[in-house]
């Protein structure tokens, strides 16, 4: 077998990392587990990566680039701002039903005992999410729907999204988290 390209193993480490974040237990994922899943040596995993902490940071890039371009694309096909909203809040519960292991990284699970400015990072994604709420809120508020302050309201709904993927995590990733979102959009909106 030919060895891999420095991008294809960069990769397939941050792809395993995040499979090894699926497992419900929750057991902090070392880089001397890390490098057996993957069958090499630890010294391997740092030809790729300065540190552990580096490998968090790529995962929270792949989030923060799947998640707002997906934002970007909602917030170009939809012109109706409650229709923004509702997408918006769709995708991050599918997102997080198609990504298991990423959820543990966006609700700060994973980055107990790592560097904090992982937290850090995912502290400023979770503002980011809650700024494109509120900029829909206020384009439905300009579109005539009746909203009283669309930043209590958008951190109203990222403290729902949150608790979905908080809830989808402690279920052992068996409690689907966008389960009843057509109910509870009813009440959101």
């Amino acid at each position: 077998m030919p060895p891999k390209k420095v991008g294809e193993r960069r990769l397939q480490i941050l792809q395993t990392l995040a499979e090894m974040l699926q497992h419900p237990k929750g057991e902090r994922i070392t880089t001397a587990l890390l490098a057996a899943r993957l069958e090499v040596s630890e010294a391997a995993l740092y030809r790729h990566f300065a540190s552990k902490a580096q490998m968090f940071e790529g995962l929270i890039e792949f989030i923060e680039g799947s998640v707002f371009g997906l934002i970007n694309q909602i917030e170009t096909e939809q012109e109706q701002g409650l229709a923004q909203l509702r997408a918006i809040l769709a995708m991050l519960l599918g997102f997080a039903a198609k990504n298991p292991g990423m959820v543990r990284v966006l609700i700060g699970d994973a980055l107990v005992n790592e560097n904090e400015r992982l937290q850090v990072r995912i502290n400023q994604l979770h503002d980011r999410i809650e700024a494109s709420l509120k900029q829909a809120l206020r384009v439905a508020a300009s579109q005539g729907h009746a909203v009283t302050d669309a930043g209590a309201e958008a951190n109203l709904m990222l403290c729902y999204v949150v608790g979905r993927w908080h809830q989808f995590a402690k279920s052992g990733f068996k409690k689907n988290p966008a389960e009843g979102f057509e109910r509870q959009w009813l009440r959101l909106s």
